[in-house]
């Protein structure tokens, strides 16, 4: 089955733990129906929590309780329901600065962190921008019908002295 993918940081607070585990109808105001939430809906599978380092405390506390028991309860439920799902976290923080500062659970992150990967940004890998940059552009010329054949030397200095922010 394919990945399913929940984005911790677009998500207001308040309805975080409705998305992830679901709700009955009834449970708060608004809710007219019964609702899965995306663990239900990727059990058997993955679910990627993207922005992990995000997410308030409090639905850390009920994410960490579904990992160790592999059980979600649908708000306004009382019975939990079994689901078998491989977890993906994804974030751009340095998540042990986060547990310091108090902003994330120490037991999470060790219940989360089977195999961390470190994908360095490309300020990092400036070796790299050269060969993405003319990668990226014969792709993007093929799909307009363009012939390029390159770049100028300004250009390509510019894109090699750029700061590239954020985690690209």
């Amino acid at each position: 089955a394919p990945a399913k993918e929940f984005n911790c940081g677009a998500v207001p607070r308040d309805l975080i733990a409705s998305q992830l585990f679901g709700h009955r109808r009834g449970a708060f105001t608004g809710a007219d129906r019964d609702t899965v939430g995306v663990f239900e809906a990727a059990s058997g599978g993955t679910l990627i929590l993207d922005e992990i380092g995000e997410m308030a405390m409090d639905a850390q506390i009920h994410l960490l309780r579904v990992l160790e028991e592999s059980a979600v309860m649908r708000l306004g439920e009382t019975t939990p329901r079994s689901v078998d799902v491989r977890v993906i976290a994804v974030t751009n923080r340095h998540l042990p600065t986060e547990i310091e500062a108090g902003r994330f659970r120490e037991d999470l992150y060790y219940r989360l962190r089977v195999l961390a990967i470190h994908v360095p940004t490309l300020a990092e890998r400036r070796e790299d921008i050269s060969r993405l940059s003319q990668r990226f552009l014969t792709d993007i010329c093929g799909r307009m019908e363009k012939h390029v054949v390159g770049f100028t030397s300004e250009a390509e200095e510019l894109l090699e002295t750029y700061p590239w922010p954020g985690n690209i």
